[in-house]
């Protein structure tokens, strides 16, 4: 028996995702035509004997993630619950403290998924590997390569080239470790929670030891923190390399992370293009009376577009979008209610919910795309400023019910909501 337990954090996080997560939580943002974690939780439904997945975080439960737990529960037949902290527990706070309902009903190992990641996700390969490592406390973890200078932006590991044991793990290091990197995706024992309550006892003792020095110091102390929160990668899997317990699994798959909007255009093309391994009827087709396609493209059938528009390559349109004549749109999201008027033009943007895009308006963004010409690059991008205060060029965002009127230009802009604009923009942020 198998379980699946999806990370998706808490609104204090996703900051430089704004102002896509003002309105909606961040692990339901629409990526190729679903939430972000709708991709994990497909994934893990195609994993045999899976009996259950958990989502763990501190968002406020709301209509729209109780909505979303009962369309995607009804959908995949797998109990999917949702499990909210008191408060900001830290990536294995959150497991640790459910662990009784994580571990009912005995399941033999657990999938730990950060929901910030967007990957083909290789999980029945990955239990494969697992289930071949000859002991019975074993903890596995998903890796990749990056380029030696991006390698320290992610947690760096190095593993036995013939076991793949881990020996040495550290968090985005200071200097070059590894060019194998964390993916954010684990499979683990049981035991996993003995080593995340060892932890959580020396925190607590830490804690402890520092309040019983400042009574003796006669310091009158206002701490308020908690020390329940711990991270799964600095707190556990550091201190496990090396132990001969902690295993990597090397994937050559497509693999990234979503922590910015432009990364969520990166997401949106990769995604696109697994439809075609797993769900071809997904993507839109030429055909007579249709609007031209070009490459991959996601139309929910909810969608209106006019026959002379042209879409594609890698673009999103979403529900009861409307679609004019002679639109044009390329690498973009378009989301649930916007309005793109007869032959604007949207180009590496995101456009928000219920907004509308004027007759011959041109909305466009700077592709954020890795390096070509580097073997193994990721996406840049996560700054929203240059060092000298300046906007980076990227992708182009309108909040949800922004107005750009007719015969207007909206260039590597980022406009937040409810924002009606009259002139054209280059380069800003328009509050």
């Amino acid at each position: 028996m198998l379980k699946a337990i999806i990370l998706i954090g808490g609104p204090q996080k996703g900051t430089r995702f704004r102002p896509l997560s003002l309105e909606l939580p961040k692990p339901l943002f629409p990526v190729a035509g679903f939430p972000m974690i709708y991709h994990h939780i497909e994934a893990c439904s195609r994993v045999p004997d899976l009996k259950e997945i958990l989502l763990i975080g501190f968002y406020q439960p709301s209509e729209a993630l109780s909505r979303f737990i009962q369309d995607v529960t009804k959908q995949f037949k797998i109990p999917i619950r949702y499990l909210q902290e008191y408060t900001a527990l830290g990536t294995a706070g959150g497991l640790y403290h459910f662990r009784d309902q994580i571990l009912s009903g005995n399941p033999d190992s657990l999938f730990v998924l950060n929901a910030d990641v967007c990957c083909d996700f290789p999980l029945e390969e990955m239990l494969e590997f697992h289930r071949s490592i000859p002991k019975d406390v074993k903890f596995t973890m998903l890796a990749t390569q990056a380029t030696r200078q991006q390698s320290v932006n992610y947690g760096c590991l190095v593993q036995d080239p013939t076991s793949h044991e881990v020996l040495h793990y550290v968090e985005k290091p200071q200097t070059v470790v590894s060019t194998t990197i964390n993916c954010g995706t684990y499979l683990f024992s049981q035991e996993i929670f003995q080593n995340i309550g060892e932890v959580f006892q020396k925190n607590q003792e830490a804690l402890f030891n520092y309040k019983n020095l400042q009574k003796i110091r006669g310091v009158s102390d206002s701490l308020t923190y908690s020390k329940d929160a711990i991270r799964l990668e600095q707190d556990v899997l550091t201190p496990l390399a090396g132990t001969g317990k902690l295993y990597a699994y090397e994937t050559s798959r497509f693999w990234s992370q979503i922590k910015s909007a432009g990364s969520a255009i990166y997401a949106n093309r990769h995604y696109l293009e697994l439809y075609h391994k797993y769900h071809p009827e997904r993507l839109a087709e030429n055909g007579e009376g249709k609007a031209r396609i070009i490459g991959d493209v996601f139309i929910h059938p909810t969608a209106t577009v006019d026959p002379t528009a042209t879409l594609g390559p890698n673009v999103t349109i979403g529900v009861n979008v409307h679609v004019g004549p002679g639109v044009r749109v390329r690498e973009s999201i378009v989301l649930q209610g916007a309005r793109l008027e007869d032959h604007s033009c949207i180009l590496h943007s995101i456009v928000g919910w219920n907004s509308t895009v004027g007759m011959w308006s041109r909305v466009e963004g700077t592709p954020c795309d890795p390096n070509p010409n580097a073997q193994f690059s990721k996406i840049e991008g996560d700054t929203l400023f240059k060092n000298d205060g300046r906007l980076n060029p990227s992708i182009t965002i309108l909040g949800c019910n922004v107005s750009v009127p007719p015969e207007i230009i909206i260039l590597n802009s980022i406009v937040l909501p409810h924002k009606d604009i009259n002139f054209s923009v280059k380069n800003q942020i328009l509050l």
